[in-house]
């Protein structure tokens, strides 16, 4: 169960939006990578939990995760519950990972500015000794932000070029929501001939400014320590 990375998504496809290149490039690199959704997305207009479900695990093996699981929150009712801080933080302490990235706490959807509050808070309550799971207290090395919708700034970029391929198959994997059959889709922003043009163009920009073909942006709160002004 143990992983370097610990990735956290409020849905099956949101990982994969927002850091499919970065988890394909660490996994690569030999580091285990494991992923957690934390709803079952019953909420959208198009799938059902059971056909996302198989895409996420078809995601997962194109991306290199050592594993995926869901946490089954409810879809649009993501609440600091005690109940989810303790399953979030069961999950954390199970996987002893060095890193955890989770949303960015700005983002269009309130699913993920939810997600964003109450994982950083499970965080927390991770590495304090005397909350009681079945599992020791773990306090990761670092948490990292990604972008799903909305982007600002980032305290720094992945570059990602030689493993994008790897994300745009692993979204591929999600054609109930990309690209759903005619007859039965309901239109959304997802399905929108424009939206996987939004996904690059984004990741294009982050790689020009840092000198590459593609990279996915990454925000952290404290400042990031160097050893001096020498690239």
């Amino acid at each position: 169960m143990t992983v370097d990375l610990l990735v956290f998504g409020p849905h099956a496809d949101d990982i994969e939006i927002g850091l499919g290149g970065t988890v394909a490039r660490h996994a690569a690199e030999g580091a285990r990578v494991g992923l957690c959704d934390l709803t079952r997305a019953e909420l959208s207009s198009n799938g059902t939990p059971e056909s996302r479900e198989r895409e996420a695990a078809q995601a997962a093996r194109l991306l290199g995760a050592a594993w995926r699981t869901n946490l089954e929150w409810p879809d649009g009712g993501i609440e600091p519950t005690p109940a989810h801080i303790r399953g979030a933080v069961d999950l954390i302490r199970r996987s002893r990972a060095r890193t955890i990235a989770i949303p960015y706490w700005d983002d269009r959807h309130p699913d993920h500015v939810d997600a964003s509050c109450v994982l950083r808070e499970a965080i927390f309550k991770s590495g304090l000794r005397r909350y009681q799971t079945d599992n020791d207290a773990w306090k990761p090395d670092w948490v990292c932000c990604y972008f799903i919708n909305d982007s600002a700034t980032p305290s720094f970029v992945v570059d990602v070029s030689a493993h994008y391929d790897k994300k745009r198959a692993a979204l591929e994997c999600y054609q109930s929501q990309f690209a759903p059959a005619a007859g039965s889709m309901t239109a959304t922003r997802l399905n929108a001939a424009t939206f996987r043009q939004l996904i690059e163009s984004r990741d294009a920009q982050f790689g020009a400014l840092a000198g590459v073909a593609f990279a996915e942006g990454i925000v952290v709160r404290e400042p990031i320590q160097r050893s001096g002004l020498f690239k």
